[in-house]
């Protein structure tokens, strides 16, 4: 009855789990403010006055994952806002999981509520205090319930103390002479012994202390080796805010395997010198390249003896057993960096944003579509398919199986 209870308790208030203060994070992270405020309409709707009246969150969600399928299949929502905004359609953001949604819509709903209290001149007298969130809630809503199974639990061991008495013959003492008979008689290890003894008690304890036992095993199982927010100290000072963010540098600029290769590859030394050999010369950070290099900024002249590699540090590193193609998704899926990388370009200093696990990469599989228009790797695939139809004789290097990749990974 008590984890019957407890379900309710989470069941009523399921839809309001999420955390409003990640919401906001992720909701400026993930680039919604350059189209929507939660007040006023910009090139998308003001989103306070939608989510705060849609009770649908799972519709929600599929529309922030991918509103151009629910477009393609006709969902009567997601027509209405696709025409009420001359069918401009929304990106679609297949790397937000279920949980950074749920927390954008708590951050919507909830800012949305105080901009409505604000507009507010004179409160309703004797109005209710405003409730401080669902989360209290909740966990008061489970102190009451835990508080009453130990009221439950001791007046029943009362009363079956007394049956038992009344059925053995004992005397029933007055509640005066059984406290200073207990208090005479008692050691200091009674209180202890007397709970050991309620078998219903001690189970009720155990049956807590394995749940939540459990509880703990399980989230710190599930998140062993997930680094997200994971951001070391680069041994030189480079932003992606500066760079990628204000000066508009391509990604591919500095990062040219991810179009052609499996690695994006960490950018050699040789490409910041086509820019800082003349510009920010007389920064500190500018200097720890010179060095590297062997480059004296006076001669303009290169000392090989002098050049060492800077020692980099890995930020997003995938298990060795998974293999992942970055020419594959860039260039043939068509995925932007940000992606999976997250808005690097507001990022001061580089830290991974995607937990990179198993279950995200699979949700985003789901969820994006192919498109195949133009593409020669999927053009081939059409051919291959033809050529099975007829009954002709399909060899794996037409499957791509002589691609170095396959093997040499």
């Amino acid at each position: 009855m008590l984890l019957l209870a407890c379900f309710t308790v989470w069941g009523i208030s399921a839809k309001a789990q999420g955390d409003a203060a990640k919401g906001e994070a992720t909701f400026k992270s993930a680039g919604c403010t350059g189209c929507h405020k939660i007040d006023a309409r910009m090139t998308g709707p003001a989103l306070g006055p939608i989510i705060s009246s849609e009770t649908d969150d799972k519709w929600l969600a599929s529309w922030i994952h991918n509103s151009s399928a629910l477009v393609a299949a006709k969902d009567p929502k997601a027509l209405k806002i696709y025409n009420d905004f001359s069918q401009s359609v929304m990106p679609a953001f297949p790397s937000l999981s279920d949980g950074d949604v749920s927390d954008i819509l708590a951050y919507v709903r909830a800012d949305w509520k105080k901009l409505e209290d604000a507009k507010k001149t004179a409160p309703a007298a004797g109005a209710a205090t405003e409730a401080s969130g669902p989360s209290s809630f909740v966990v008061y809503a489970l102190l009451g319930v835990i508080i009453l199974a130990f009221i439950i639990i001791l007046v029943l061991n009362r009363v079956i103390s007394t049956l038992e008495r009344l059925l053995s013959g004992k005397r029933l003492l007055p509640a005066e002479e059984e406290v200073a008979e207990e208090t005479a008689t008692a050691d200091k290890y009674a209180t202890l012994k007397k709970v050991l003894k309620n078998k219903k008690l001690v189970f009720f304890i155990l049956l807590c202390g394995t749940i939540a036992m459990g509880s703990w095993t399980w989230v710190a199982l599930w998140n062993t080796n997930v680094h997200t927010g994971y951001q070391p100290v680069q041994p030189i000072k480079y932003s992606h805010e500066l760079h990628a963010g204000i000066m508009k540098i391509e990604c591919q600029y500095c990062h040219s395997g991810a179009f052609k290769s499996k690695n994006a590859s960490i950018p050699s030394l040789n490409v910041c010198m086509n820019c800082h050999k003349v510009v920010k010369t007389e920064s500190p950070e500018i200097h720890k390249i010179y060095d590297a290099l062997g480059y004296d900024p006076q001669t303009q002249k290169y000392d090989s003896l002098k050049a060492h590699p800077i020692q980099w540090i890995r930020i997003h590193n995938l298990p060795d057993f998974a293999y992942f193609n970055h020419s594959q998704h860039v260039k043939v899926g068509g995925i932007k960096c940000q992606q999976c990388h997250g808005p690097v370009e507001t990022m001061k200093e580089v830290y991974q944003y995607s937990p990179l696990t198993m279950k995200w990469c699979i949700q985003c599989h789901k969820r994006t579509d192919v498109n195949m228009k133009g593409s020669a790797y999927y053009a081939n695939m059409e051919q291959v398919h033809d050529l099975i139809k007829r009954g002709v004789k399909v060899t794996p290097a037409q499957l791509g199986g002589i691609e170095c990749g396959k093997c040499h990974y």
